[in-house]
């Protein structure tokens, strides 16, 4: 039989830890209390689909040297490389992430 399913890459952007009080909420488990979330998030995806091709950035998306990296790796960092990304998904808990996220999103036109 053919598989039809194409390969996926994921691009993780968060600058924060894992906390005990974010185990009620979020898919972490508690021996990740620590770790970067992008990194706690990346092993327990992996763990779900080994055939995902990761990339992630522990930083704070909202600051102006931040920034313009996070809107090159989506307007570069697609699963061919030079690509955009075919998807952003937002999964922010603050206005300031939820504005920088579309205003990189309206000025690449993604």
């Amino acid at each position: 039989m053919r598989s039809n399913i194409k390969p996926a890459k994921l691009l993780l952007f968060d600058y924060d830890k894992v906390e005990l009080a974010n185990m009620n909420r979020l898919f972490f488990q508690p021996h990740q209390a620590g770790l970067s979330k992008v990194q706690a998030a990346e092993h327990t995806l992996r763990n779900i689909n080994p055939d995902v091709l990761f990339e992630v950035h522990n930083y704070n998306i909202t600051t102006v040297e931040n920034f313009q990296h996070f809107m090159d790796r989506i307007s570069n960092g697609g699963l061919e490389e030079g690509k955009p990304v075919d998807l952003v998904l937002s999964c922010v808990d603050n206005f300031e992430a939820r504005m920088t996220i579309n205003t990189a999103c309206n000025e690449l036109g993604q």
